[in-house]
């Protein structure tokens, strides 16, 4: 649940303002003015409390509800009980998010979330970095020689940014991340423990063994780029590593050297993205999901959770399997393995 000693909201609304808000319909009028303090989900409601529902699999959880108000479609709105507020709209979830973002913005601007204002005595900011006003650099901070920060930007405690890296305004770097050989747009959301622009994977046979082969690239994500915690964004060999503007990183990724992903893509946690991958835009990779090197993976394509990658997929096309396919052959095998398997058990029960 919301712990108000780590979010609380930042005003009260009534279910009104709620309706007028989300332009939903408020199934009775004379329940207009009943206050909204908090978002809960159905089983932490309260008398206080707005939820949502979406999936009319869930109407018969509705029954013993108790809540301030409910968002939910027209064809779910008979299954809500008749203390309940109820705001019809065609999109519940999306507009519960939008009243959770007024009445929270602490929970998902990252500039609300430092404690502080202005350069921290503690942090070390050399000469000859360019920061613009407004930037916030907590204490242990470590800003390089030639670094520039634009306004409104926030450098998290122990944060290291190496010399020459340019960030963008109104940016967030998270704690004991590190950047370095790297250039950021604008409102790029770093989350702790990221680390941008190490160099990559790269060796070649020796004489002695593996020679490291150097990594002469930079990484370039653009505005409005989101990376979880701990995800990790190699440089470029030579070419240089590109996350697209809109794209959203899960915690836990591992982004080789030269990769060039798309715009608005959508990358869940764990996944390996191998050297040299190219993703288009709007394409979206599920929890697990391994891409060989060198791959071509296209536009809106959709990839399913632990799939491992091995060839190029067109635009617009849903894989999955191991190595991964198109989803109806790998639906179609999966079906024939269990029927092969209903056969044999019925071959060893007859003996």
């Amino acid at each position: 649940m919301a712990d108000p000693i780590f979010y609380e909201p930042l005003l009260n609304v009534t279910i009104g303002q709620i309706a007028d808000l989300t332009n939903g319909v408020l199934v009775d009028s004379s329940l207009a003015n009943r206050s909204v303090k908090r978002l809960a989900s159905l089983s932490d409601a309260g008398p206080d409390a707005l939820v949502f529902i979406e999936s009319k699999k869930h109407a018969l959880d509705l029954g013993g509800l108790k809540a301030a108000g409910v968002l939910c479609t027209d064809e779910i709105k008979a299954s809500v009980p008749k203390n309940v507020a109820i705001i019809v709209t065609r999109h519940p979830q999306q507009d519960f998010a939008a009243i959770g973002r007024a009445l929270y913005p602490n929970a998902v601007n990252a500039h609300l979330w430092s404690g502080q204002t202005g350069i921290s005595i503690h942090a070390i900011v050399h000469a000859s970095a360019e920061v613009e006003s407004d930037v916030t650099i907590e204490p242990g901070a470590i800003i390089g020689s030639n670094v520039s920060i634009g306004s409104g930007t926030v450098i998290a405690a122990n944060v290291v940014i190496g010399n020459g890296c340019k960030i963008g305004r109104d940016c967030y770097v998270a704690p004991s991340c590190s950047v370095q050989y790297a250039f950021l747009g604008n409102r790029v959301l770093l989350h702790p423990g990221v680390r941008i622009g190490q160099d990559g994977f790269g060796y070649v046979p020796g004489r002695a063994g593996l020679d490291k082969m150097p990594q002469l690239g930079r990484v370039i994500i653009q505005d409005n780029v989101e990376i979880g915690a701990n995800t990790t964004v190699d440089r470029g060999a030579l070419a240089d590593t590109i996350i697209g503007e809109g794209t959203k990183i899960d915690n836990l990724v591992q982004i080789a050297h030269n990769v060039r992903i798309g715009r608005h893509c959508v990358i869940a946690a764990q996944c390996g993205i191998s050297g040299s991958v190219v993703l288009g835009d709007m394409t979206m990779l599920g929890g697990s999901v391994g891409i060989k090197d060198h791959v071509n993976i296209g536009s809106r394509v959709e990839i399913a959770a632990a799939s491992g990658v091995m060839n190029d997929i067109p635009d617009g096309e849903r894989w999955a399997g191991a190595p991964a396919q198109p989803f109806k052959q790998w639906f179609r095998e999966i079906a024939s393995v269990r029927a092969m398997t209903r056969t044999k058990k019925e071959s060893s029960s007859d003996e």
